[in-house]
């Protein structure tokens, strides 16, 4: 299979409690400059000796390469190699392979399934055994397509669930021995970056001030960048960010039920609502200069806008191709979150494009993304199909790094230098 990326094209619209946030005075994206040959130093990452070479283009980043022999020059990789991300969320399992092409890449394989790795966790505070035994069922396939896709370099991250887990770095180890893949717990200002790497071309043209956002299963990140008009050589710089912890898993965890009732669902929904909202608020206050402007602009990137999308195009069954740089009318998308909301869950398993998986977890996505279009309110919201996956990749081609062992080892065996995938 192969998916170009771009098309970067806007479509018309046709038919995380806690918070991480602070302002960043120049965070661009740059291309690094060839990593030095002297190993780096250890760092500690919750306990962790980093066992790999960081890659030069992102913090903490554990790459696979083949260590050169002493002092010897790295070669330049061949533009034809095949590189790889893979984003461990809260709610999904997600993997993508590509191969450079001129300024873009082409997707040659890819894997995605929902694992709901943070299943319990709001309540727990823990990773649970079934949980851990889901998402590393999904991670073997990753490694198997990792080995038979001969992969020269890859970045592996996790996110939310592992960052707060109290087990997340047994898990971390338990997945390297299992499978030989060594998962990155990456930052919510890592994260962000990443989001916003992976889709910003797909900003409408204008020269006002954007937010990007991306919902996740357990964190929602919120991220001001410069006006201007972004061109896909041009990565914006971030004015601000912020990262909450509420995403469709734990925001569904956290707010219980109480009833099946229609009075009793749209109780649930607002103070689903006013949560998200409450956390929102220091990120809104700081944005208020910039929410003055009338040409501003909004992005979203996760899988609670692409099935609202979908709903919003009567679409049959999901289509990438016809979502991934949609805009659509804000006031459809709140429409279509009212009356999920409203739903019950049988009604909303029964729709296309939204089925068992997502019939509990859109209401919480729907009501995350109304609290951004109340912070942040546009005529209009494009939608991408692309995010931390997309960023990754970006960096790992951008930095040219040298390769690394072509395939992740099997379980229980080290690769060459003993290094992981």
């Amino acid at each position: 299979m192969a998916d170009r990326f771009p098309p970067d094209k806007a479509k018309g619209a046709g038919a995380k409690g806690n918070t991480t946030s602070g302002s960043v005075a120049d965070f661009r994206y740059k291309a690094s400059p060839p990593p030095d040959t002297t190993p780096p130093p250890q760092e500690d990452t919750e306990g962790e000796a980093a066992p790999l070479m960081q890659a030069a283009s992102a913090p903490r980043d554990h790459t696979n390469h083949t260590q050169p022999p002493n002092g010897a020059h790295r070669p330049r990789p061949a533009r034809r190699q095949a590189y790889a991300a893979l984003d461990l969320g809260t709610n999904n399992c997600r993997l993508l392979i590509a191969k450079p092409a001129g300024e873009d890449f082409t997707v040659i394989d890819a894997f995605s399934r929902v694992v709901k790795l943070g299943e319990g966790l709001a309540n727990s505070g823990r990773l649970s055994e079934k949980a851990m035994d889901r998402a590393l069922g999904a991670l073997a396939i990753c490694a198997d397509k990792l080995r038979r896709r001969n992969v020269f370099l890859a970045r592996s991250v996790a996110t939310e669930a592992c960052r707060r887990a109290s087990n997340g770095q047994r898990f971390i180890d338990r997945v390297r021995e299992e499978t030989g893949i060594v998962l990155d717990i990456i930052s919510a200002q890592e994260e962000a970056r990443l989001a916003v790497l992976g889709c910003h071309v797909l900003l409408e043209q204008s020269h006002g001030p954007a937010v990007i956002f991306d919902i996740g299963g357990g964190s929602t990140e919120l991220v001001l960048i410069e006006p201007g008009e972004e061109q896909e050589s041009n990565v914006p710089r971030i004015l601000d960010w912020q990262s909450v912890p509420w995403g469709v898993v734990s925001l569904s965890d956290t707010i219980a039920r109480k009833g099946d009732a229609p009075e009793q669902r749209a109780a649930r929904y607002a103070e689903m609502r006013q949560t998200v909202s409450d956390s929102f608020a220091p990120f809104s206050t700081r944005v208020d200069s910039w929410r003055a402007r009338p040409d501003r602009r909004l992005l979203g990137t996760s899988g609670t806008v692409t099935t609202l999308a979908s709903l919003h195009l009567e679409l049959p069954h999901y289509d990438r191709q016809a979502v991934d740089g949609l805009i659509v009318p804000s006031a459809s998308m709140r429409e279509i979150c009212t009356r999920l909301a409203e739903m019950t869950w049988d009604e909303r398993s029964a729709l296309p494009c939204i089925g068992h998986d997502r019939a509990e977890l859109v209401v919480a996505g729907c009501a995350i993304l109304e609290a951004i279009l109340d912070l942040w309110p546009t005529e209009q919201l494009g939608v991408a199909d692309r995010g931390i996956r997309e960023g990754i990749l970006r960096s790992l081609m951008a930095a040219d790094l040298t390769p690394h062992s072509k395939a992740p080892p099997a379980p229980g065996t080290p690769g060459p230098s003993g290094a992981a995938l």
